[in-house]
């Protein structure tokens, strides 16, 4: 996800789409372990987005809109 549309979202927005980050990337890691992924590279994806997320969440914090 690009940081264009993570700083568009609502808080509530935010908040919800990096719980399913979080839900999809734990699914992704175990079907993983179990059997390879045709594309791994989604995994560093997943990571990276929910990074972002965070980013976004820790900035609104200390404007103090979220």
């Amino acid at each position: 996800m690009k940081m264009e549309v993570i700083t568009q979202l609502s808080n509530a927005d935010l908040l919800e789409r990096l719980e399913e980050e979080k839900k999809l990337l734990s699914r992704m890691r175990l079907n993983h372990a179990v059997s390879p992924l045709e594309n791994p590279h989604q995994l560093d994806n997943h990571r990276k987005s929910i990074a972002r997320l965070q980013t976004e969440i820790g900035k609104r914090q200390l404007e103090g809109t979220l």
